[in-house]
């Protein structure tokens, strides 16, 4: 089979796994649509290594790498198996790009990655595994790392990234009233993304406005990249419109589908 969707979830803060209604309903929603998947891959910021890793854990436990939240958070459980097999092909295919490749089978699943799961397959059924994002990432080798993964997605793997289109948690909390950035970020790049306009998303540094107080560090940004470079001409974009979380996160998620599917 193939035609498995690319998809990048804004996973917001760790709270998110709790919130049922409005973005979590959405994604939920679109989790329903998304049929007969063999294995989910997941790149999430939260997991960052000097070459890329890629998970082979047959049972990955569910990572709780937060602190200072409810303790109902740490309760929680994505008891999903593991997918070494699809992992090892993953790994094949990404001995082309400019990263040593290496296999990891004792890590397991970081919130960067359950927490949007709990939404988009909240049974855990679908097998999952994570490739981990390189230190030395930049948005042209975060699109190039995705197109190395589109043979994947015609095999039946769901590519799923996970960041956030903003992410300045320095204004968390802040007296600054003047927030407005987040939309103007936000807007520019649903824009951007609309137009498929790879040039200008490429220096989003230096096109967008307000870019680099939306992202102090670029791990957050780099995985809607690997999504776009996942996808290809015969995708139909879906905006998934997720607000904003705290006055500072942009939730929007963005799903690149086959237009017959």
């Amino acid at each position: 089979m193939g035609n498995a969707p690319s998809l990048f979830v804004s996973h917001g803060a760790p709270t998110f796994a709790l919130e049922y209604g409005g973005t979590g309903r959405k994604l939920k929603d679109c989790g329903e649509t998304l049929k007969e998947l063999k294995a989910v891959l997941v790149v999430s910021p939260h997991w960052q290594t000097q070459g890329i890793e890629v998970l082979t854990t047959i049972a990955p436990e569910t990572i709780h790498d937060f602190y200072g939240f409810p303790e109902s958070l740490y309760n929680l459980q994505y008891p999903a198996a593991g997918c070494p097999e699809w992992a090892a092909v993953a790994a094949q295919m990404l001995t082309k790009s400019a990263f040593p490749i290496t296999l990891n089978n004792v890590r397991g699943l970081d919130h960067g990655a359950w927490v949007p799961l709990m939404h988009l397959f909240p049974a855990a059924k679908v097998p999952v595994f994570q490739i981990s994002m390189p230190y030395s990432l930049n948005t042209v080798s975060a699109y190039q790392m995705g197109q190395l993964l589109v043979p994947l997605r015609e095999q039946g793997v769901l590519i799923l990234t996970t960041g956030g289109i903003t992410h300045n948690l320095h204004d968390l909390g802040s007296l600054v009233s003047d927030l407005a950035y987040v939309e103007e970020f936000s807007n520019w790049v649903r824009q951007a993304l609309l137009k498929n306009d790879l040039e200008q998303l490429l220096v989003y540094r230096d096109a967008a406005p307000n870019a680099k107080r939306a992202h102090p560090t670029e791990e957050h940004f780099l995985p809607l990249l690997i999504a776009l470079g996942a996808s290809t001409r015969d995708d139909h974009l879906e905006a998934i419109e997720g607000g904003v979380s705290y006055n500072i996160l942009s939730m929007d998620s963005y799903l690149w589908r086959a237009k017959h599917s």
